[in-house]
């Protein structure tokens, strides 16, 4: 998995995040860094709408799949960091 996509989960599992910070961090316009269309299009991370609350607030969190996935990552003897 790319580094990258690795550092992403992490930060969005370390605390609760809101679309408007998840956004401020790491949407890019640069085509070949594009780390969070990459992440929310294996479906590694999900936006969850709050009751009342307008996109900015909505929260992110990793999916399933995502959680297993940073949690291979983070057994896997092989990696570095």
């Amino acid at each position: 998995m790319d580094a990258l996509i690795v550092e992403l989960l992490a930060w969005v599992a370390a605390r609760p995040r809101t679309y408007g910070e998840t956004m401020a961090a790491w949407r890019t316009s640069c085509p070949r860094s594009p780390v969070w269309e990459d992440a929310t299009g294996a479906g590694l991370i999900e936006v969850v709408a709050r009751v009342g609350a307008g996109l900015e607030e909505h929260e992110v969190r990793l999916t399933r799949s995502g959680r297993e996935a940073l949690g291979a990552v983070s057994e896997d003897p092989k990696r570095e960091g």
